[in-house]
């Protein structure tokens, strides 16, 4: 049974959740597939941004516990290791990656949604760190939710386990946006019509400065992105994207 959808259209490529039978939990099969899936959007040329949403209505349980309970009473790998080589993938995936959130997402999803580049939830939709209440911590999921939350939110949450909505999800940072369930797709579908205008490399390379660990002092991080300045604008890219504003036309990259 195939556990994540894939369909491609107009330089988006997206990449849904269909596991309703453990809520989007996330099962070894089921992120074995989503890797893959990220692995093939990668190598295609056409695909310049990706959307991870999902059917039902749960974006996503996090941790499938069925089988980490089997795991740990036998021998194997545990859903939350796979889970850091998913994670690390979407975190540094060089196309941008767009969450869509239209229901319940626990523990391992709001991983999954901090590492995407964009997210968009519902207002209705809900979200919780539910870790400590099991008995464990939120450990992998930390190196994409910490970057994106405000500190006393996220000591709030974590440490409580305590439900909360998409409008504090979008407070906090965790979404980019909360918006009525009706608009969602339609504010999913503006975010993806934006992207798809940036150039592929200088998307790519935005992003890695939007990762970056800054130089030791200003003057030496100055120099580092006025070297890559001068590289993108030097760029056969960076030329098509100058020539086309000036002879306002679209630039080539974009899909027609």
């Amino acid at each position: 049974m195939e556990l994540v959808h894939t369909s491609t259209a107009a330089g988006i490529t997206t990449l849904t959740l269909d596991s309703p039978a453990n809520r989007n939990a996330l099962s070894t099969a089921l992120m074995t597939e989503l890797l893959d899936a990220l692995a093939t959007a990668l190598t295609d040329a056409s695909v310049r941004a990706v959307v991870l949403t999902h059917t039902g209505s749960v974006f996503c349980a996090g941790a499938d516990l069925k089988e980490t309970q089997q795991v740990t009473s036998g021998t194997g790998r545990l859903p939350a290791e796979t889970m850091s080589d998913l994670l690390a993938a979407i975190w540094e995936f060089p196309k941008p990656v767009v969450a869509r959130v239209g229901g319940p997402a626990r523990a391992g999803g709001l991983g999954l949604i901090a590492a995407a580049d964009i997210a968009v939830c519902t207002p209705e939709a809900t979200f919780a760190f539910t870790e400590v209440r099991l008995g464990v911590i939120p450990a992998v999921i930390s190196a994409t939710v910490l970057p994106r939350l405000a500190p006393r939110a996220a000591a709030e949450l974590y440490l409580t386990g305590d439900v909360f909505d998409g409008a504090r999800a979008a407070e906090i940072g965790l979404v980019t946006a909360a918006v009525p369930a009706g608009e969602l797709d339609a504010a999913v579908a503006r975010y993806c019509d934006s992207l798809v205008r940036g150039g592929p490399l200088a998307l790519a390379g935005t992003k890695q400065i939007l990762r970056r660990t800054p130089a030791g002092s200003i003057r030496a991080d100055l120099a580092d992105l006025a070297a890559r300045s001068a590289g993108y604008f030097k760029s056969e890219e960076g030329r098509e994207g100058v020539a086309a504003y000036r002879e306002k036309r679209p630039a080539g990259w974009i899909p027609q």
